[in-house]
């Protein structure tokens, strides 16, 4: 029986180990487990209940339109920052009461901040990053869709896995111990012969092959598939956020696919790559990740870059400035995140050159990244700015990034990082960085786009009290975390003796409890809007008064995007047809579109690499090899696919675009003063500014 389900056994639920041994920790585990099982529970009871099974199964999870896929992503992404939150506050206020021991044991701890940084930056930051690119860039290039639209399913199903792999790890077995960096000899089998390292291993290599086939199909989507005219130089600088980004994924993913299957062959086959015997060196994972986790850091940060200059641009009403620079400073960026890798490390033992070298590297990166910043201030300079819920995150991002980019520059000082690389000092320092450019800028951008995807737009008055209570509750968890690494509280700690921390420690957790009520109000927003959506209709396209193509077609955004692929003749090619007074004209003709047939392809592979993963953790050979199987199988009966395109004929396009176009020529555009009213049904009135 052994044999038959693996490792598996009635004793590896945190609900055994709290009836065996209860304690505070063990039920703060068993009710974490519970929120998963009862949420699982009460989905399925209302997609029945609801009779949503079939529109959830034909219009979602084997739909190949990038658009839902790019939803998918965010809704992902979204679920799991949920849980990384609650776990962030819950570490908070572990630490709250540390002084007196705190209520979590030290393992249940470490597993927590193991988890809450694998799920921040590759199962939050990742999907959120990955469904904006998914969603916005055929838009921005006037494309149908994407290049390789069953391979963007795939990629979804891949990174799907890899978060179910997460989620299961809370209810059957524990999470690893050893950060979401997983460094060995910690994570290796004499140190963690547990599950914990497998489930890391795991979630994070099936995943890692997803986001790396993102890349490939982003990549390829921007070079080939841009409309007649959008040269590169055209392209807006969110799409040149994507482009830049879509290469790094393809050279920065495989290094930590790589560098976890060499540690999955370390613990089930008994290789020595990082082990202090027999040849091998725990350097060279350190050495493997970072060339990953470094890059990975701006793979997260250009795109939300790119957020900022469509936010900065649309509601100054200018067009960007220094466009050339930005473009320049975005491919400069790319490249030297490649080259500034060791830093992680600058407390290891390298020599002294190498320190200096990495350091310069450090440094040096940061001027591009400044130029970014001076470019978007110098945007909004004079412009007529609307202070939007976008622009709220926005002005949060630049004083608070700007902090921890400097911040930054200090820690690439060798002698600095050495005497608070292990303190608190930098974990303030990667959240004071991450937070506001990656988590306010997809949160920015959740704003500015919900309306050209569900139609209408968030409450403005909602949204506005959720970014300040992102950034206040930013600022109360994460600055304290300065004065306390100064003070040389050690991270990753689960106690301390010092009382001098305690009033230091009780102000993060109190903004911890900050954050989670910003959470709650994202909720609260999407909820209320969804409510009244018939009164924040905008179904005429161009809410905001865009520049790009996105805002050029109806919302929600047809299937087949654009009736007409666009002839583009500047940048900012609908702001340009809007200042020549003629943003929506009538086709000559129209031609019937080919789009692709929606598949379960990447359903099945998730569904295959999730029990994969899950049988490999536990050793259930049979199930692995059984669902490996089903991975070439599908692959291969794919091949045989002949009828991959549905066509809709030309009189239903033509019918869907007239009846538009028939409303936009009959609805009075809104000023920038109706804009939060139920007036603005998404025709801008011409602004008439500076450009």
């Amino acid at each position: 029986m052994s044999s038959l389900f693996g490792r598996l056994n009635g004793d590896v639920t945190p609900f055994t180990e709290a009836f065996n041994h209860p304690s505070v920790s063990s039920l703060v585990a068993a009710g974490a487990a519970s929120m998963v099982v009862v949420g699982a529970v009460a989905l399925l009871i209302l997609l029945t209940w609801f009779r949503l099974w079939k529109p959830l199964w034909r219009d979602w999870l084997t739909s190949a339109d990038h658009k839902k896929i790019g939803i998918m992503y965010i809704v992902l992404g979204l679920v799991m920052l949920a849980r990384g939150v609650i776990e962030g506050v819950v570490m908070r206020g572990h630490q709250a009461t540390a002084l007196q021991g705190g209520f979590l044991s030290s393992e249940h701890y470490g597993e927590l901040f193991t988890t809450h940084g694998t799920i921040m930056v590759l199962f939050v930051a990742v999907p959120l990053v990955v469904g904006f690119i998914n969603i916005i860039v055929p838009l921005q290039i006037g494309a149908r869709d994407m290049a390789f639209p069953v391979l963007n399913q795939v990629s979804l199903g891949l990174t799907a896995a890899g978060a179910v792999l997460l989620m299961v790890s809370l209810v059957i077995g524990k999470f690893s111990t050893g950060g979401w960096t997983s460094y060995p000899p910690y994570t290796g089998v004499v140190f963690s012969p547990g599950v914990g390292p497998d489930y890391w291993i795991w979630a994070v290599a099936i995943s890692g092959i997803g986001s790396t086939l993102s890349g490939v199909n982003f990549a390829a989507t921007i070079y080939k598939c841009r409309a007649p005219g959008m040269s590169l130089m055209r392209m807006p600088l969110f799409t040149w956020t994507a482009l830049c980004a879509a290469i790094m994924l393809v050279y920065a993913m495989p290094p930590v696919t790589v560098s976890s299957l060499m540690l999955a062959l370390d613990r089930y086959l008994g290789f020595h790559f990082f082990t202090n015997d027999l040849g091998g060196n725990m350097m060279n994972y350190a050495n493997i990740f970072w060339m990953f986790g470094h890059p990975e850091v701006y793979i997260l940060a250009l795109p939300a870059y790119g957020v900022w200059s469509e936010v900065a641009a649309t509601f100054s009403a200018k067009t960007i400035y220094g466009y050339d620079s930005l473009v320049i400073a975005t491919m400069a960026i790319a490249v030297i995140s490649f080259t500034v890798w060791l830093h992680h490390f600058f407390t290891m033992g390298q020599s002294t050159s190498v320190n200096i070298a990495f350091g310069i590297a450090t440094m040096i990166i940061a001027v591009p990244t400044g130029v970014k910043v001076y470019d978007w201030m110098a945007t909004l300079w004079r412009g007529r700015i609307r202070m939007t819920t976008p622009m709220i995150y926005l002005i949060g991002f630049f004083i608070l990034f700007v902090i921890g980019g400097l911040t930054g520059v200090i820690l690439a000082n060798p002698t600095i990082d050495y005497q608070v690389h292990n303190t608190l000092f930098l974990v303030a320092h990667f959240h004071n960085v991450l937070i506001p450019a990656v988590l306010f800028g997809m949160l920015a951008g959740i704003h500015y786009w919900f309306p050209k995807l569900f139609g209408f737009r968030l409450d403005e008055r909602l949204g506005r009290w959720t970014a300040y209570l992102w950034i206040v509750g930013f600022c109360l968890t994460f600055i304290p975390l300065y004065v306390l690494g100064l003070m040389g509280m050690p991270r990753r700690m689960a106690t301390f003796t010092n009382p001098s921390y305690e009033p230091w420690v009780l102000i993060a957790g109190f903004g911890a409890l900050v954050v989670l009520m910003a959470l709650i109000m994202v909720l609260v927003t999407i909820g209320y809007s969804i409510r009244y959506r018939d009164k924040l209709a905008v179904p005429l396209g161009d809410p905001w008064d865009g520049r790009t193509l996105e805002w050029a077609i109806p919302a929600p955004a047809p299937a087949w995007n654009f009736a007409v692929i666009p002839k583009i003749n500047s940048r900012d090619a609908f702001s340009t047809e809007k200042e020549k007074g003629n943003p929506y004209v009538r086709p000559q003709s129209y031609d019937d579109i080919a789009m692709p047939k929606a598949t379960a392809h990447g359903f099945i592979l998730c569904v295959a690499a999730s029990v994969m993963g899950f049988a490999l953790v536990w050793h259930i050979w049979w199930l692995t090899a059984l669902s490996f199987a089903v991975i070439p199988v599908a692959l291969i009966a794919r091949a045989f696919v002949r009828e991959t395109e549905q066509l809709i004929p030309a009189a239903e396009i033509a019918h869907a675009h007239d009846a538009w176009l028939n409303a936009v020529w009959s609805t009075r555009g809104v000023t920038r003063d109706e804009e939060d009213s139920p007036a603005n049904r998404g025709l801008a009135a011409p602004d008439g500014g500076p450009a």
